[in-house]
């Protein structure tokens, strides 16, 4: 499979307060290692802010044109946790363009890599835990349009259940929601995804490769989607300071293997977003980002 990756300076361009939880720095630290590793300044496809229109017409009109105009009341913003402003809704639609030209050239070649995305706790009409506009199910209605694409399969390995995917995919058949994520952790008022696999805390790598083994293969029988979208958290990492599972940096590694093996064994194009990771070190956070792309082959 080709590997496609997708990238605009703006996803790091956003000032935040001090010591706000938000690695923001970490998408140009990932693009920086990409290119370290060899990766040529041309690989990267620059996405364009998504329209208006795209997020209206699977989102609440009112929601979007508060957000974007500055007029959501400062309860709501509290929740999604950032302050609000022109940078930050620049970046954000730009964010989600990119999942969306993630998820198109996908169906092109097999395969592509935002270096950015993974915004699932975000509803119809409200945002949460730092997303906005809600990138993931929005990219699968959008492969929904092509066809032979009668199914997407969201598989969400987050640390942190996608609670505004699962919400906004509950009456849609078209859109199957995977989920492996802490059940004692963030989101407190969990929804029910398709499937959902709650882990203990301090999950370590073996029962969590063998349940998201087990996962996959429920998904194939059940569903046998068409196309995935594939949200590759890092906070399941054990120096995640939000995670609460032992998931090493080989783990991380081996359990993006699985799932391009497995959708290279169900010939299923696959579009990627790195979701969560909330390492204060910027590096080291950098680092186990990276799995995914050396998983993809597109460093060694």
């Amino acid at each position: 499979m080709l590997q496609h990756l997708v990238f605009h300076p703006i996803y790091s361009q956003l000032e935040l307060p001090v010591r706000h939880r938000f690695p923001i720095e970490k998408y140009q630290g990932i693009h920086d290692a990409l290119c370290a590793g060899g990766v040529s300044e041309s690989a990267f496809i620059t996405p364009a802010p998504v329209a208006r229109e795209t997020l209206t017409a699977c989102y609440d009109a009112s929601y979007v044109d508060a957000l974007i105009g500055g007029t959501l009341d400062s309860k709501a913003m509290r929740r999604i946790g950032f302050p609000w402003s022109e940078q930050l809704i620049k970046r954000s639609l730009t964010a989600v363009g990119g999942t969306l030209k993630t998820a198109e050239l996908a169906l092109q070649h097999g395969l592509a890599l935002n270096l950015t995305g993974g915004y699932h706790h975000a509803a119809a009409d409200w945002g949460s835990g730092f997303c906005l506009f809600n990138d993931l199910y929005l990219a699968a209605r959008q492969m929904l349009t092509n066809p032979g694409i009668d199914s997407v399969l969201i598989i969400d390995l987050d640390v942190h259940q996608g609670d505004g995917t699962a919400l906004l995919a509950q009456e849609d058949t078209a859109v199957i929601t995977l989920s492996l994520h802490g059940e004692k952790n963030f989101p407190h008022r969990k929804q029910q995804s398709d499937m959902d696999f709650p882990l203990p805390k301090g999950m370590t790598d073996e029962p969590y490769l063998a349940t998201l083994d087990e996962a996959l293969s429920i998904a194939e029988r059940l569903y046998a989607p068409d196309a995935v979208i594939y949200d590759a958290g890092v906070d399941v990492h054990e120096n995640d300071d939000l995670g609460l599972l032992n998931i090493t940096t080989a783990g991380v590694y081996q359990r993006d293997c699985m799932v391009f093996d497995w959708c290279r064994r169900h010939n299923l194009p696959v579009a990627c977003v790195i979701g969560g990771g909330y390492q204060r070190d910027i590096n080291a956070l950098v680092d186990v980002h990276l799995q995914m792309y050396r998983a993809a082959g597109v460093i060694s």
